[in-house]
């Protein structure tokens, strides 16, 4: 049934994406997907007790603790000590209270670019300076080099893995490169790690807290796996005492904290919505190669359901694209496509952009 979606349905749907997307307009920018959220999850969220949840007093019966130090365990062998674990309301908000904490405004903080745009922001809006890592295209894939004089002028590094937008998955010998940098000049890694169960065969995700476990805070949510965004539940695991020492200084309920839904419902996700991730997969799978055969001679993702394709802004064709400048330096002449989509909505989307 997830694949029997159209475009008549999605149109009427209000969230975001599609609002956006008026007079006929395809929605391919913002990064949902159009698929229902798994069963379990809407069943634990109408079921669930909205009371004030007993770990608001005793933050160690949080669920969610043990439900991620055991997925994170299982798919990539890499144990969180529970301790660690913090919640937040979303990504933006984990990585905003880790940068006012950790770093002061005029520190340079590196990342590699292009890049999700909402970080971007945060690094323009804290005062912080950003050092771009630039994504290369070889012509085989996209990489990067890494410049360590520039890198050593940094507080932290923000590393994005999966990479938003270009789709990478960084392999071993990178992260372990980025490693032996981050070591030699006392980084604090801020490891966003939102999209790694979205990867495609042969790539496979490696937490990079696994080759910086004392320096790096590792940044997770179902919200991308499970299209679960409006729930507004982040994770972290806050890894570096002196940062967790910092954040658990702040006044209570500062930064705001997930609600019950939040948490029940990444529970569910995690516990339960394996089936429906495993037929998700196969589909953007599919899909990916759709979008790749529509784009001879770009680079496909390796991870994600986003595709960054070196093309004109298709304004006024009837696809909505997230542009290109939007995501800084290395921008320019691309747009991204969400392709997390059902194959009817995807091939009116391709023979849209057909004319460009």
């Amino acid at each position: 049934m997830l694949d029997d979606i159209d475009i008549a349905e999605l149109s009427h749907r209000p969230g975001l994406k599609w609002a956006r997307a008026t007079g006929g307009t395809i929605a391919a920018w913002v990064a949902d997907m159009d698929f229902p959220p798994p069963d379990p999850v809407r069943d634990a969220i109408a079921g669930a007790d909205l009371c004030y949840p007993v770990w608001e007093q005793d933050p160690g019966a949080n669920p969610l603790i043990g439900a991620y130090v055991r997925r994170t365990q299982s798919k990539w062998g890499h144990r969180p000590e529970p301790n660690s674990i913090r919640f937040f309301t979303e990504m933006i908000q984990a990585l905003q209270a880790i940068l006012y904490v950790a770093t002061a405004p005029g520190d340079a903080v590196a990342m590699h670019t292009p890049s999700y745009p909402p970080f971007l922001e945060t690094i323009e809006l804290m005062g912080r300076r950003l050092v771009p890592i630039p994504m290369v295209d070889t012509g085989s894939r996209w990489t990067f080099d890494i410049d360590r004089r520039a890198l050593a002028e940094c507080t932290a590094l923000i590393l994005v893995n999966p990479q938003n937008p270009t789709g990478r998955v960084f392999t071993h010998d990178e992260l372990a490169a980025l490693a032996a940098v981050a070591e030699t000049h006392d980084l604090l890694v801020i490891a966003d790690e939102i999209h790694a169960e979205l990867t495609y065969e042969p790539h496979r995700h490696l937490p990079f807290a696994s080759f910086a476990p004392h320096r790096t805070i590792t940044l997770a949510s179902a919200s991308k796996a499970f299209n679960l965004a409006g729930l507004r539940c982040a994770i972290a695991d806050v890894a570096v005492p002196h940062v967790r020492k910092a954040l658990d200084a702040l006044p209570p309920r500062m930064l705001g904290e997930p609600g019950t839904a939040g948490i029940l419902g990444t529970l569910a996700a995690w516990e339960h919505g394996d089936p429906w991730l495993a037929e998700v997969r196969a589909l953007l799978a599919r899909n990916r190669d759709l979008v790749a055969a529509a784009f001879p001679g770009q680079h496909p993702p390796e991870g994600t359901y986003l595709a960054w394709l070196r093309m004109a802004d298709p304004a006024g064709w009837g696809v909505l694209l997230n542009p290109g400048p939007d995501f800084g330096p290395g921008g320019d002449g691309y747009m991204r496509l969400n392709f997390a989509t059902s194959r009817p909505v995807l091939d009116e989307i391709l023979r849209r952009l057909a004319t460009r």
